[in-house]
Protein backbone atom coordinates (compact mmCIF):
# COMPACT_ATOMS: atom_id res chain seq x y z
CA UNK A 1 0.00 0.00 0.00
CA UNK A 2 2.77 2.37 0.88
CA UNK A 3 4.59 1.70 -2.40
CA UNK A 4 1.38 2.36 -4.35
CA UNK A 5 1.00 5.79 -2.73
CA UNK A 6 4.65 6.54 -3.45
CA UNK A 7 4.33 5.52 -7.10
CA UNK A 8 1.09 7.47 -7.46
CA UNK A 9 2.76 10.58 -6.04
CA UNK A 10 5.77 10.13 -8.30
CA UNK A 11 3.50 9.71 -11.32
CA UNK A 12 1.64 12.91 -10.43
CA UNK A 13 4.89 14.86 -10.06
CA UNK A 14 6.13 13.51 -13.40
CA UNK A 15 2.87 14.42 -15.12
CA UNK A 16 2.98 17.97 -13.76
CA UNK A 17 6.62 18.32 -14.76
CA UNK A 18 5.97 17.19 -18.30
CA UNK A 19 2.94 19.47 -18.55
CA UNK A 20 5.20 22.49 -18.00
CA UNK A 21 7.53 21.63 -20.88
CA UNK A 22 7.49 23.79 -23.97
CA UNK A 23 5.95 22.24 -27.03
CA UNK A 24 7.40 22.42 -30.50
CA UNK A 25 4.85 25.11 -31.34
CA UNK A 26 5.92 27.14 -28.30
CA UNK A 27 9.55 26.92 -29.34
CA UNK A 28 8.71 27.97 -32.90
CA UNK A 29 6.73 30.95 -31.61
CA UNK A 30 9.62 31.99 -29.37
CA UNK A 31 12.12 31.61 -32.22
CA UNK A 32 9.89 33.68 -34.48
CA UNK A 33 9.67 36.43 -31.87
CA UNK A 34 13.43 36.36 -31.35
CA UNK A 35 13.97 36.65 -35.11
CA UNK A 36 11.65 39.65 -35.19
CA UNK A 37 13.48 41.31 -32.32
CA UNK A 38 16.84 40.59 -33.95
CA UNK A 39 15.67 42.25 -37.18
CA UNK A 40 14.53 45.31 -35.23
CA UNK A 41 17.87 45.54 -33.44
CA UNK A 42 19.77 45.28 -36.72
CA UNK A 43 17.58 48.00 -38.25
CA UNK A 44 18.17 50.27 -35.25
CA UNK A 45 21.92 49.67 -35.48
CA UNK A 46 21.91 50.58 -39.18
CA UNK A 47 19.89 53.74 -38.45
CA UNK A 48 22.33 54.70 -35.69
CA UNK A 49 25.28 54.16 -38.00
CA UNK A 50 23.68 56.30 -40.72
CA UNK A 51 22.95 59.06 -38.19
CA UNK A 52 26.56 58.92 -37.01
CA UNK A 53 27.83 59.28 -40.58
CA UNK A 54 25.48 62.22 -41.19
CA UNK A 55 26.70 63.96 -38.04
CA UNK A 56 30.32 63.43 -39.08
CA UNK A 57 29.62 65.03 -42.47
CA UNK A 58 27.86 67.95 -40.77
CA UNK A 59 30.85 68.44 -38.46
CA UNK A 60 33.20 68.41 -41.45
CA UNK A 61 31.13 71.11 -43.15
CA UNK A 62 31.18 73.21 -39.98
CA UNK A 63 34.94 72.79 -39.69
CA UNK A 64 35.31 73.86 -43.33
CA UNK A 65 33.46 77.15 -42.83
CA UNK A 66 34.86 77.93 -39.38
CA UNK A 67 37.92 79.68 -40.81
CA UNK A 68 35.79 81.93 -43.02
CA UNK A 69 33.54 82.85 -40.10
CA UNK A 70 36.52 83.76 -37.92
CA UNK A 71 37.99 85.86 -40.75
CA UNK A 72 34.73 87.77 -41.14
CA UNK A 73 34.42 88.32 -37.41
CA UNK A 74 37.97 89.67 -37.15
CA UNK A 75 37.48 92.27 -39.93
CA UNK A 76 36.88 95.82 -38.80
CA UNK A 77 33.28 96.88 -38.66
CA UNK A 78 31.96 98.64 -41.76
CA UNK A 79 30.54 102.11 -41.54
CA UNK A 80 26.99 102.45 -42.71
CA UNK A 81 26.48 104.20 -46.03
CA UNK A 82 24.45 107.30 -46.30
Amino acid sequence: MRITKYLTGAAMVAALSLGACATRGDIEAINSRLDSIDAQVQSAAQNAQAANQNSQRANQRLDAIEGRVQALESQPARRPRG
